[in-house]
């Protein structure tokens, strides 16, 4: 006699996204972040070297980013758009993003790609 396969329910979010929050990783919150773009330089945060670390325990994602100065005025945006972005990916899912000015980010932190891209050697 087979046992009947437990049902389980996604969010609307989760639904509409395809994802389920449970599969949540630090990679496929980094390919997320990958679609969140600086409007001033035109490339992508993780690109750019702004993720210092990402933490996912469960439904709970902490999100450690930085940004190339701590008076930038974007800051409120871009802390908007990740966790827009990441709730948009896998649903019903805590988001905190913290900003961190130490270390200071530095052009070393860019992909060797994304300094390719804006002249840095």
């Amino acid at each position: 006699m087979k046992k009947a396969a437990k049902k389980v329910s996604k969010s609307p979010a989760a639904k509409k996204s395809g994802k389920d929050a449970s599969a949540i990783t630090k990679e496929g919150v980094l390919k997320v972040l990958k679609n969140v773009i600086d409007p001033e330089i035109g490339m992508d945060i993780v690109d750019l070297g702004f993720i210092y670390g990402v933490d996912v325990k469960g439904k709970d994602v902490h999100v450690r980013m930085t940004l190339t100065n701590p008076g930038c005025p974007m800051h409120s945006m871009f802390t908007h758009e990740v966790e827009s972005a990441l709730k948009m990916a896998f649903g019903d899912v805590t988001v905190n993003v913290e900003l961190v000015f130490d270390p200071p980010w530095t052009p070393e932190r860019m992909t060797q790609d994304a300094r390719k891209k804006l002249g840095i050697k």
